[in-house]
């Protein structure tokens, strides 16, 4: 029973506006609460130039590393492998810096293990030295 014959249906729609304006919302409040983990990176300070002598010859310790492991500080080879030992043998290659920072130079050997190196940076860190830098050799031939 259709008591409604002369009449025409009107169409149904949908409004946009408010579902639009919700999702807005929500775009908005999830880029304000979203948190970005930040991957660790290395911290490296990068030389400045200055036209002025430099006062003191800065402090270093070499580090090395050969291809099976073995580490020496200052020409002095290590008996114990562990980053501890590492970290305990560069404070007493640094002794009193008089609040100088030494830079670590990592010595190491083209087929030394990845872990050595990591291992030798991990040390620097838990002596407190922030300053790292590699030792490389020029190719002959180029």
């Amino acid at each position: 029973m259709d008591f409604r014959r002369g009449r025409k249906h009107e169409e149904l729609e949908i409004n946009l506006v408010p579902l639009i304006d919700v999702l807005l919302v929500i775009i908005i409040f999830l880029v304000v609460s979203a948190t970005f983990s930040r991957i660790n990176e290395l911290k490296i300070n990068l030389p400045t130039a200055d036209a002025s002598p430099q006062q003191e010859k800065p402090l270093s310790v070499t580090v090395s590393v050969n291809a099976t492991g073995q580490y020496s500080i200052n020409n002095t080879a290590l008996t114990e492998r562990s980053v501890e030992a590492i970290a305990n043998a560069m404070r007493r290659a640094v002794g009193d810096t008089k609040g100088r920072e030494p830079t670590i130079i990592i010595n190491a050997d083209a087929n030394t293990t990845h872990q050595s190196v990591i291992n030798v940076m991990e040390a620097a860190r838990q002596a407190g030295y922030p300053h790292i830098t590699f030792a490389t050799q020029v190719q002959s031939g180029q």
